[in-house]
């Protein structure tokens, strides 16, 4: 297990509503890609009050995680983010039955709001670490800003990814 412990972290604050977050997922497949288990890429959700579904996409989210297809989920809603605007949480159950995973425990936990607290952390944390729209990207304690352009970001985020692996240390 100490491999896991050392490799590089890519958190990325997204928001499953955003059409730049939409956008960005070409990036994060080839970085998965490319790093596959050496580099540990994560969704730290940064709902924005602009989007009323977003909230309710971010508890979802930590649902499918729960349920193991998390980022598959996050993918698929962000594919459909503009159906998410006019459908809410119809979409977001019809996604969890398309990806074979409970949609009755969805419907629960947006009804318990059992996640609440995650998002509400992460979005806490991001808000401390300066994020104010998305995508936003922290690697190695520096922060990219996507939300105005994702032009160069994932060479930005190689490069670090890149030295962190060379160096062997986070």
């Amino acid at each position: 297990m100490d491999d896991a412990a050392s490799r590089p972290v890519l958190d990325y604050w997204c928001e499953l509503q955003c059409p730049d977050c939409h956008k960005a997922q070409h990036d994060l497949d080839v970085l998965r890609e490319r790093y596959g288990e050496r580099l540990e890429i994560r969704l730290r959700h940064f709902p924005l009050e602009k989007h009323k579904h977003a909230y309710a996409a971010a508890q979802a989210a930590e649902e499918a995680y729960e349920q193991g297809k998390g980022d598959e989920f996050a993918a698929a809603v962000l594919e459909r983010h503009s159906e998410l605007a006019s459908r809410g949480e119809a979409l977001l159950l019809d996604v969890a039955r398309e990806l074979g995973l409970d949609a009755e425990e969805f419907e629960t936990a947006l009804i318990d709001g059992r996640h609440l607290l995650m998002v509400d952390a992460d979005q806490a944390e991001g808000k401390a670490i300066g994020v104010t729209g998305t995508p936003t990207y922290v690697i190695a304690g520096r922060r990219l800003d996507g939300g105005k352009s994702q032009e160069g970001l994932r060479e930005q985020i190689e490069e670090i990814a890149d030295g962190l692996l060379e160096g062997g240390r986070n």
